[in-house]
């Protein structure tokens, strides 16, 4: 079984030269920053993905452009001709890469995706098309593994599931009286306890209303 991680740090800017130094010399960054780079080196399948063919042309059009490799360094191609990635937002660089492990057979049927906080340095206009990728993988036979600690994230998932969709919150937490770490699972994203990313999100509301009522009234 083939499984991609897609860590918190964004590494397609900072990718030439990575993977030799890597390989040669003790430095501070752990295996999956190296894996990450090797997946996204891949060429393109010489078939592009039929059922996931109208994901990559929306990826393409939220980019701006197509992804080109010259070297080790990743390019974005557009109208405005070929830019460098580290000129190119990294939560748009995120998309990229997900349409390159797409592209390239990565993210097949079959395969696990591990993404740790989709959320880092992503503009939440982009959440919706993150998530309605991610669910169309696993439509696909992908197996998606997602952590987070967004609202937006976490009611993106629960407003775009639909019927047949093999889909589990899990929350975790620790135990009071003995500090062990406790999951509890839910198929419903009503059912998840504790939820404490709703109710940090419920208390700024609240905290917004309570604002606007005292500034009507005075």
């Amino acid at each position: 079984m083939d499984s991609v991680y897609i860590p918190v740090k964004e590494m397609l800017a900072n990718a030439p030269g990575f993977r030799s130094l890597y390989a040669s010399r003790h430095v501070h960054f752990e295996e999956v920053y190296a894996d990450i780079l090797d997946r996204a080196y891949l060429p393109a399948l010489r078939k592009e993905p039929d059922a996931l063919a109208s994901l990559l042309r929306e990826l393409e059009a939220a980019m701006g452009g197509k992804v080109s490799v010259q070297g080790e360094e990743f390019f974005l191609d557009n109208q405005q001709g070929t830019l460098e990635f580290s000129l190119f937002a990294e939560g748009l660089r995120k998309l990229a890469l997900l349409w390159m492990l797409i592209r390239n057979g990565s993210l097949a049927g079959g395969s696990v995706l591990f993404w740790d906080e989709p959320e880092t340095n992503l503009n939440p206009k982009l959440y919706r098309l993150a998530i309605k990728v991610l669910l169309e993988l696993q439509r696909n036979g992908v197996q998606v593994f997602l952590a987070t600690h967004d609202y937006g994230i976490l009611k993106e998932i629960d407003l775009q599931i639909a019927n047949g969709d093999a889909v589990a919150f899990h929350s975790l937490c620790r135990r009071e009286k003995d500090g062990e770490i406790e999951c509890h699972t839910s198929s419903d994203y009503l059912g998840i306890h504790p939820n404490v990313i709703e109710e940090a999100f419920t208390d700024i509301y609240d905290r917004v209303i309570e604002r606007s009522l005292g500034r009507t009234g005075g």
